[in-house]
């Protein structure tokens, strides 16, 4: 997009009496305009709609029916990270959003110490100006993420409309997030559900932990299968989100006794003592559910262990 593009909006009469920012939401989307409330609020502020030739700045007046807006919406801003060709797992891609299968290994967003060769970094190479802005800037809208080390799915938005109903979804907690992982020991009950806070780690900052302080904490876990390694209980747990705090699942598990294998920060105690050569934590991000937020249909998607983690699960005896 090089120019800005122009939007007429007309009142109806079932929107008369309503919020201004509400009203032009609700007609951008008939017309498929990927123009989030939030961002209608930013053009309001920014002088970007017009009602007669003159800006209206409001966002809370009532608006009557028939009166005639004219938005603006500027080209979107260039993305801060830098475009990088690095190849990617998509698993289902459409003008709004995009789902992905990430690596172990890669980092979701550019940071201190890791700069580029990030998630972002990929998307935006990928998606080119297929991204229409995020509140008026080209990136893709991250409403969820994956550790480093953890592999699986992902969804992200292309479009601020995308964002906005993706990340109300997560906020709601009807996006659905199934992973696996192998754990150390054989959980017992097999079904259950830990309900625990979790917050910053009392003394080492760069980690959480389980305490009073924490944040409201759900994990739901379900043994699949009871294995061993050299002797030692190892389990194949099923754990699903009803909350995403970092490093919920790892947390969550070594609290009750049943640390991740190869987890070099919550597990590292008992990988030194069973002597495991797994070069990460076993956690892969195995199912994803969500409703699209502009078709309204319910999208499933499923992917398998990766090389890794499979060839680790094959190893073990049951």
């Amino acid at each position: 997009m090089t120019d800005k593009e122009l939007y007429t909006l007309t009142i109806t009469p079932e929107l008369a009496g309503q919020r201004l920012d509400k009203a032009l939401a609700v007609l951008a989307a008939a017309l498929d305009a990927s123009l989030s409330r939030a961002r209608l609020q930013a053009l309001l502020a920014g002088g970007q709609v017009l009602r007669d030739g003159k800006p209206v700045t409001d966002a809370s007046l009532r608006v009557k029916e028939g009166a005639v807006f004219h938005v603006h919406v500027p080209p979107p801003e260039a993305a801060q990270p830098a475009a990088q060709a690095i190849e990617l797992e998509i698993v289902y891609e459409d003008k709004n959003l995009l789902v992905i299968n990430k690596p172990a290994g890669m980092v979701v967003h550019p940071a201190p110490g890791n700069r580029d060769k990030t998630l972002v970094n990929a998307l935006i190479a990928h998606c080119g100006d297929s991204l229409s802005g995020i509140g008026g800037v080209a990136r893709p809208g991250i409403v969820h993420r994956l550790d480093k080390d953890t592999s699986g799915l992902m969804v992200v938005a292309k479009t601020d409309r995308a964002h906005q109903g993706l990340s109300e979804q997560f906020a709601d907690r009807s996006l659905s997030r199934t992973y696996q992982a192998l754990v150390w020991g054989h959980m017992a009950p097999p079904v259950g559900h830990i309900d625990a806070p979790i917050g910053r780690h009392a003394r080492d900052r760069k980690k959480m932990a389980v305490t009073a302080k924490g944040k409201h904490a759900v994990t739901h876990y379900k043994a699949l299968r009871h294995l061993t390694w050299n002797g030692k209980p190892v389990t194949l747990v099923q754990c699903k989100l009803e909350t995403g705090r970092t490093h919920q699942i790892r947390v969550h598990l070594t609290h009750i006794k049943h640390p991740l294998l190869g987890d070099p920060v919550y597990g590292r105690r008992m990988a030194a003592g069973h002597r495991l050569d797994f070069p990460r934590q076993a956690l892969h991000a195995a199912a994803l559910q969500f409703i699209h937020p502009v078709s309204g249909k319910t999208m499933k998607f499923e992917a398998v262990l990766p090389a890794d983690m499979a060839a680790l699960l094959a190893g073990l005896k049951s």
